[in-house]
């Protein structure tokens, strides 16, 4: 049997997931997480227990495998992406046997203008995305790290980078550039937008539970710490509230979403900020957590009695339904709206708050259906007479990563298909 890994390193977690090809279906066998690096890391992972036969969308069933925590003194603590692969691979080797690694899927937040698919990793390109970090520099240089540390350890096996921009390429000229000169499109200062992996499997997965509404126009809101959302028609995305990076557009946990671009001007003048500066307040001190002053978390936002919770709150619903209208107008017209990502899925009062402002374009929400994430497996929370059908799909976006590797590695003649690399 021969297994993909899929990576996603990010700046202080190195998130994973292990999948067994069996004939035409991938099979999750175990996905988790090293987190809190470099100080305090923790291992969590999760068993897959079983997936409804013959249906290769639903959401499986899980179990916690493990769980360690090292402490902060602890020498034999993995400290950064390198060692926390490690300390997968040796737990890997642990429980899957025999363990035979055909190739390395990898989230990379940003492709730029030249990446509008997912590619093979070698050093050229490596070098390529490398000049891509100042364009999301949350992200960026630990995903491209993941790489560096798949390709020291697995030397051989195909390492295989799959974009958050792609699904997004091939906008309308309109939707994708900004109203400045020419030169700077052509420089590669265009919208790009993000969370495209989340996107594509959600899209795939409501064609599956309604071919209709697949077909349709549909805007799917990615809903977490870090927030979108993407018109979609016929399965292609045809615009999204993310721009040149990912701080455009909705309300973040930390992130203010879209902001009149004199402010940063007024901030380097009358408050002599620098680029630093504000780069840091942008990212890291704004959207729920800058608007509270508590939290950048939903849940500890809904659970505290201040004022400024429930503010932010509702500066997040507000920008959202505002969004939800303008990527209604691109699509002319909605047939479905689907929640997903940590809020979206797991918000239900927010999920409410926001369907109770879209009443105008027909969107009937069903209260208990909506409480209770959906009736059955296939998420849907309107009525019956709902115009709008409104659902809530869980993404899954290393399951997609999984799906393009084994793409690339059918289309690609530099690809072995029967290579594996014992771990």
């Amino acid at each position: 049997m021969r297994h993909l890994l899929v990576l996603n390193a990010g700046s202080s977690s190195l998130k994973f997931a292990l999948f067994a090809e069996e004939r035409d279906r991938l099979r999750e066998l175990l996905r988790g997480q090293i987190e809190g690096l470099p100080r305090r890391p923790r291992l969590e992972v999760d068993r897959t227990v079983s997936r409804p036969d013959g249906d290769d969308g639903a959401p499986p069933r899980r179990q916690r495998a493990a769980e360690h925590s090292w402490s902060s003194d602890d020498p034999q603590a993995p400290r950064d992406v390198h060692a926390a692969l490690d300390v997968v691979m040796a737990w890997l080797q642990q429980q899957v046997r025999p363990l035979a690694v055909r190739a390395v899927g990898h989230r990379v937040v940003h492709g730029g203008a030249a990446y509008a698919a997912p590619i093979l990793v070698d050093e050229p390109e490596l070098a390529q995305l490398q000049r891509l970090v100042p364009l999301a520099p949350l992200h960026e240089p630990h995903n491209l790290e993941g790489v560096r540390a798949a390709r020291e350890r697995f030397p051989g096996v195909p390492q295989i980078a799959c974009f958050d921009t792609a699904f997004h390429r091939g906008h309308a000229f309109p939707e994708e550039t900004f109203a400045l000169p020419r030169e700077f499109y052509d420089a590669g200062v265009r919208r790009y937008g993000f969370h495209g992996l989340s996107y594509e499997y959600v899209a795939d997965r409501l064609a599956q539970l309604s071919p209709r509404a697949g077909r349709g126009r549909v805007v799917v809101a990615h809903l977490g710490s870090g927030a979108s959302a993407c018109a979609i028609r016929n399965g292609r995305s045809v615009a999204s509230t993310m721009g040149f990076t990912a701080l455009d557009g909705l309300v973040m946990g930390t992130r203010p979403g879209q902001i009149d671009p004199g402010v940063l001007l007024w901030m380097m003048s009358d408050r002599g900020m620098d680029a630093a500066a504000i780069s840091e307040l942008l990212y890291t001190r704004s959207g729920l957590m800058g608007l509270s002053g508590i939290s950048n978390d939903m849940r500890d936002l809904r659970a505290s009695p201040e004022p400024s919770a429930h503010e932010a709150i509702e500066v997040f619903v507000a920008r959202l339904v505002r969004e939800l209208g303008a990527l209604t107008a691109v699509l002319e017209g909605l047939d479905a709206l689907a929640f997903t990502a940590g809020i979206g899925e797991n918000d239900a009062l927010l999920r409410s708050q926001a369907c109770a402002r879209l009443g105008w374009l027909g969107v009937e929400l069903d209260a208990v259906a909506n409480a209770a994430h959906g009736r059955g497996s296939d998420g849907l929370i309107s009525t019956p007479g709902s115009r709008v059908e409104v659902r809530v799909i869980p993404t899954d976006e290393e399951r997609m990563i999984a799906r393009h590797v084994q793409q690339v590695l059918a289309q690609s003649p530099a690809c072995d298909a029967e290579r594996a690399e014992p771990a």
